[in-house]
């Protein structure tokens, strides 16, 4: 195949170098100075240093646009979700199959309520583009060490899934397919915000001695809890937006709030660590040094639960912490201070 993966940060060269080995295939970078950089180095030093590249990998600078990629057999979009629309609109008009590996919802534009998730993005820029979701729980350090991963390819269209699928599966590469692009995009959001919900109690935990006034002392237990609730609260929302519930048992769901919540290489666990440690919410990110999408779509998805009555607590928690209206440890109080109730009701 021809492959284009237009974004080179270290999500996008992991996904290329494992395309690579099989497929010819061209990352593009947004500076001329970076390309030029990878080519010759045969690495991305500046994202993922120390994956060296494939034979069959090369690099290039700019927006790819349709004409560059009209003789792809498939283009993959490896951009923060801040960057789709411009990748996109770029794209228009091409009959290139597309799938996007952006994880969150677009910031709320000018008189809109709340940001879009991905495919609402692209049903605004180019609704006729023939394209789909590469999603589920994947650290790129990994698969860039050929370490086995899976992932799920969602689209309408059955052609995407085919063209994600020869892409990039085989020995330590896993790829299913499904027609939920909606679940599994509402998934790969909101458990980015709960990452940072348990961050933020595995940080409390380490820090006992300071929250023994407060009378809560998280531990295994409550990040357990943390979690099996978190997942209620995605499935929710996601229910109520049009998807199927299983979707959240799958992959994209359980399977990425698992990895993202409690993976060392977490960037929205890390900030969640980081506010725990006492850090505002920009001092956490200036820290990072990376996107952590959590942080930028947590309000949206706040604002799209509450529009349909559903109820996300730990989002709740989330934001207000983000805003700087309650604390690290007013957050745990909050979450088991809540009421009983049935489990399922």
């Amino acid at each position: 195949m021809q492959i284009a993966v237009l974004g080179a940060g270290a999500w996008g060269t992991a996904v290329a170098i494992q395309m690579a080995r099989h497929h010819e295939v061209t990352l593009w970078a947004r500076h001329e100075d970076h390309a030029a950089a990878m080519q010759l180095q045969r690495t991305n030093a500046r994202y993922l240093p120390g994956a060296d590249f494939p034979e069959g990998l090369q690099t290039r600078a700019g927006l790819a646009g349709a004409v560059e990629v009209a003789a792809c057999d498939l283009v993959v979009i490896a951009c923060p979700v801040a960057g789709l629309r411009a990748q996109l609109t770029a794209l228009r008009g091409s009959p290139v199959p597309v799938v996007w590996l952006c994880k969150g919802f677009e910031q709320a534009r000018p008189g809109a309520l709340w940001g879009l998730l991905p495919h609402e993005v692209m049903a605004e820029v180019v609704p006729d583009l023939v394209a789909g979701v590469l999603s589920g729980p994947s650290f790129a350090q990994e698969v860039a060490r050929r370490q086995p991963t899976a992932l799920v390819a969602a689209s309408p269209h059955e052609a995407v899934c085919r063209a994600a699928v020869r892409a990039m599966h085989g020995r330590d590469m896993r790829v299913y397919s499904s027609r939920d692009w909606m679940g599994v995009e509402v998934g790969g959001a909101v458990k980015n915000v709960l990452a940072i919900a348990t961050g933020v109690l595995d940080g409390l935990a380490a820090q006992q001695a300071q929250l023994a006034s407060a009378r809560i002392m998280p531990g295994q237990n409550a990040r357990a809890a943390l979690l099996t609730r978190g997942l209620a609260e995605m499935t929710r929302l996601g229910v109520a937006l049009g998807a199927d519930e299983t979707t959240f048992m799958g992959l994209s769901g359980m399977g990425d709030l698992v990895l993202t919540a409690t993976g060392d290489l977490s960037r929205n666990r890390r900030v969640g660590l980081l506010l725990a440690q006492g850090l505002d919410a920009d001092a956490a990110v200036r820290s990072l040094g990376h996107v952590a999408e959590g942080v930028y779509c947590a309000r949206t998805v706040l604002a799209r639960a509450e529009s349909l009555g559903v109820d996300m607590p730990i989002t709740r928690c989330v934001v207000a912490l983000l805003d700087g209206s309650i604390s690290p440890v007013e957050t745990a109080v909050m979450l088991m201070e809540r009421d009983a109730r049935s489990e399922h009701g």
